[in-house]
């Protein structure tokens, strides 16, 4: 047996896990909790990237819109992780043996180093001055225009990258009921 399988058995055998599992309210409580702090999370930091990939609500500064919908996302990470955290205590064992499980886990890590580049390394572009916006030309640009060829090709591939990997985390948890354990 595997150390994974032990400590799954080990939490779902506590009293807290017992709880959840067994409960007709707190699971499912739990589970749409969840789900809703995981839209809310994940669709403010897809917000961010469109916006940062030039798809998206291109009028409106890219640093309004980042500091503006971070503390969202964030506070919806709190839920999701207190609420993920507590449903792996309920079903700790099916979550071990799922083949999509260490997928999401893996996507989870990544996912979150690249916010952490993210904000360490890239974010200070959003605040940098637009030197297009400074320079006069004889045609008139739209406003967009200017701020998407002022972001950095890192901003732009670290947003992509984003995105991309928060998909891959919501279609593994999505998969875990449903594939053969």
């Amino acid at each position: 047996m595997s150390i994974a399988l032990t400590l799954a058995e080990a939490a779902e055998a506590t009293w807290l896990g017992q709880h959840i599992a067994e409960s007709t309210v707190l699971f499912p409580a739990l589970e749409g909790v969840h789900l809703l702090s995981l839209s809310l999370s994940v669709g403010m930091i897809a917000l961010v990237d469109l916006r940062l990939l030039g798809w998206l609500l291109r009028d409106v500064p890219a640093a309004a819109v980042h500091r503006q919908l971070r503390p969202w996302a964030l506070s919806g990470f709190v839920l999701v992780f207190a609420s993920g955290g507590l449903l792996f205590f309920g079903e700790a064992t099916t979550l071990v043996n799922s083949p999509a499980f260490p997928f999401k886990l893996l996507f989870i890590v990544l996912a979150g180093l690249n916010a952490l580049y993210f904000e360490r390394r890239l974010a200070w572009h959003l605040d940098a001055p637009d030197a297009l916006a400074a320079s006069p030309t004889p045609v008139a640009q739209p406003a967009h225009a200017t701020a998407v060829s002022a972001l950095p090709a890192s901003v732009r591939a670290a947003a992509a990258a984003s995105l991309l990997l928060w998909v891959a985390v919501v279609v593994c948890g999505r998969l875990i009921p449903y594939l053969p354990h």
